[in-house]
């Protein structure tokens, strides 16, 4: 037998120190009573028990002291070894080490929201082999696969682009060091996850495809960035970013065009980080068909507790110290119910009580201010998720929906599933009250008869996209806070389906759940086509760019911009068309007026072409409205479209 926390035992020496200083206190409170009293007088005048209940206390006191002082010492016994046995498959996780993934496109860059996705897939798999490949110019395996989680999570948490000694994106590398990393375990089929923003490599794609399907590994690729890109920052964080040989600034845009031809045919998927996809999902969904196998894990002492033994007594003998020093004809029953009503567990269940009557009375605020002091004042964890979730209820049963978004985010942290589910249920019913209310600016009504169709949502979806058109119209400028409700909303349904499908794989039975879950899918698949057709209209209202003219080539209206009036002349009829032509003739042959200034290529003259950018006068137009016509005709959509202006230089020899 040994002990996990011995230092305990030292607390020992201190129970003799009280048991000899109660001695010498009630020797003292005898002698003080033996001085204020004559020894002829004290039996008339003191009234004096019998002592032994007073020392019996004490005795019981110093005995479970002991027995408690050495429960804390933990007493126990080794019971031999056991080695943990799982079922799982291998998974190895490619990261990006590469300069590039410092590029802050995304918040807070690259290469922090690709460990998130790792963290992510740690949580979601724990019965995996997981281990952590990083590539840059050359690919190091810096986690072996195992099911010892933390220790990956730990080398993800510390790792970033310096531990790359060479820099660049060859990808190769990593998955041929993936495949010889898969061949030592002796399985068949693997998985590896490549997250990466996806530069564009030198060697054959074809090439890698066949040695993965040779190898028996299925590709998920995981694409971090944006296709807008931003430019390298420096390391060792130096100001200003990286340049290339010329000094031109580096910009680097996500290109996941290989990583989504070797995902896709080798059996695998492909996905965007940050774009909402539940990629644990998509992870699993895939590896599931695998070979799994049994493997061993960590091995760990199996020890037998004995603190119990002694925990047990050490109560009994503390309550039979109280009730052996207790004077019981002193005490009256109204004492002892009061001391019992004031016991914290009582107090506890009468608040619990309180809050549970305010919510069947329809008093929601009440009830959620009762539930939320209850989840602060435990601090056990089952517990306080309860009650978050008794508070998250009121809340949204008071449509404080806000409130209750965040009460059934603390609820779904249990470790009960059927709170964890009531919790994600809860939150899938939130999360679509805050859309719809940020739609309609009403909440959605439970009244069966009550219940909107869809043209009543077709029509606020339309009002709401004329108000923004509207107000761009109006300021020459987008409704951001107009756009940033319809992104809101779309988020918030995305997010309550998916909270839905938490709920429902605990609680498949709900048949209300799953109604309100279509019901979401419904509403989200019409606003997408709302959307994507105003999108298209808006497409076809906008005026086409018109062709830049060439030279030597006629235009359509040639003849006509030159037989257009000049400013002062007014509007006149038509001329004869035989005019122009004639001219256009007389010119070819060489015969015309060669003392004429050079034309454009319009065939017009500077001045005419002046002229004709000012526009005939009207009297009746204002110097406001003049300006904005001369404006609208020298916009750069009427002159055609515009050259990128964006200047992408990518050097044979790059390292980052």
């Amino acid at each position: 037998m040994t002990l996990a926390q011995p230092a305990w035992l030292i607390l020992w020496v201190l129970l003799p120190l009280l048991g000899v200083g109660a001695v010498a206190v009630a020797h003292l409170r005898r002698k003080k009573w033996a001085a204020f009293v004559a020894p002829r007088l004290r039996q008339n005048l003191l009234k004096r028990g019998s002592p032994l209940p007073r020392w019996f206390a004490l005795v019981f006191l110093l005995a479970a002291c002991a027995a408690l002082i050495a429960a804390l010492a933990r007493p126990r016994a080794e019971a031999g070894t056991r080695t943990e046995k799982s079922i799982g498959r291998n998974l190895l996780v490619a990261l990006d080490l590469s300069r590039s993934m410092r590029v802050q496109d995304v918040k807070p860059d690259r290469l922090s929201q690709a460990k998130m996705v790792i963290y992510e897939l740690l949580e979601a798999m724990p019965n995996e082999r997981i281990g952590l490949i990083g590539f840059a110019g050359n690919a190091y395996l810096y986690a072996p696969l195992t099911v010892d989680h933390a220790a990956v999570r730990e080398t993800v948490d510390q790792i970033d682009e310096t531990w790359a000694p060479l820099g660049g994106s060859n990808l190769s590398e990593a998955l041929k060091l993936a495949i010889e990393t898969f061949k030592t375990t002796g399985q068949k089929n693997n998985a590896l996850v490549i997250i990466s923003d996806g530069e564009k490599h030198e060697r054959d794609i074809t090439d890698m495809i066949a040695e993965a399907e040779r190898a028996g590994v299925y590709i998920l690729a995981v694409g971090v960035g944006t296709e807008d890109g931003g430019y390298i920052p420096n390391a060792d964080g130096r100001s200003g970013n990286v340049t290339d040989n010329t000094g031109q600034v580096i910009l680097s845009r996500l290109q996941p065009e290989v990583m989504r031809q070797l995902a896709e045919e080798t059996k695998g998927r492909f996905a965007m980080a940050g774009s909402g996809t539940d990629i644990p999902a998509i992870v699993k969904s895939t590896i599931k068909d695998l070979d799994s196998f049994e493997m061993e894990g960590r091995e760990r002492r199996i020890a037998v507790e004995f603190y119990q033994w002694l925990l047990l007594p050490a109560i009994f003998m503390l309550i039979a110290s109280i009730v052996s020093g207790t004077r019981w004809r002193g005490v009256k029953p109204a004492a002892v119910v009061a001391a019992l009503a004031l016991m914290p567990g009582t107090v506890r269940a009468d608040a619990a009580g309180d809050a549970r009557k305010a919510l069947e009375r329809k008093n929601y605020p009440e009830a959620r201010e009762a539930y939320r002091k209850l989840a602060e004042g435990t601090r056990l964890p089952e517990r306080k998720a309860r009650f978050h979730l008794g508070e998250a209820t009121a809340a949204y049963r008071g449509e404080d929906f806000k409130h209750a978004r965040t009460a059934y985010s603390n609820a779904m942290l249990s470790d009960d599933p059927d709170v964890r589910a009531s919790g994600h249920l809860g939150m899938g019913n939130t999360l679509f009250q805050l859309g719809w209310r940020l739609l309609t600016e009403e909440t959605y009504p439970n009244d069966p008869e009550k219940l909107p169709d869809m043209e009543f949502f077709d029509t606020k979806v339309g009002e709401l996209l004329d108000k923004l058109i509207e107000v761009s119209e109006d300021d020459g400028e987008a409704d951001t806070g107009g756009y940033q409700r319809l992104e809101s909303i779309i988020t918030n349904w995305s997010d309550a389906v998916r909270h839905f499908d938490s709920g429902l794989a605990h609680h498949p039975e709900d048949r209300q759940a799953r109604n309100n879950r279509d019901m979401t899918i419904a509403y989200l698949k019409r606003l997408e086509e709302l959307l994507e057709d105003e999108k298209q209209a808006a497409e076809e209202s906008m005026p086409q760019p018109q062709p830049q003219q060439g030279e030597g080539q006629p235009q359509e209206g040639e003849g006509d911009q030159e037989n257009e009036p000049k400013e002062g002349e007014g509007e006149g009829p038509p001329q004869d068309d035989s005019q122009g032509k004639g001219d256009e003739k007389e010119n070819k042959d060489g015969s015309g007026d060669d003392e004429k200034e050079p034309k454009d290529g319009q065939g017009k003259k500077p001045e005419e072409q002046d002229k004709e950018s000012k526009g005939p006068k009207d009297p009746d137009e204002t110097p406001e409205e003049r300006a904005r016509r001369i404006l609208k005709e020298n916009a750069d959509l009427e002159k055609g479209p515009l050259a990128p202006g964006r200047h992408e230089y990518r050097p044979p020899e790059k390292d980052w």
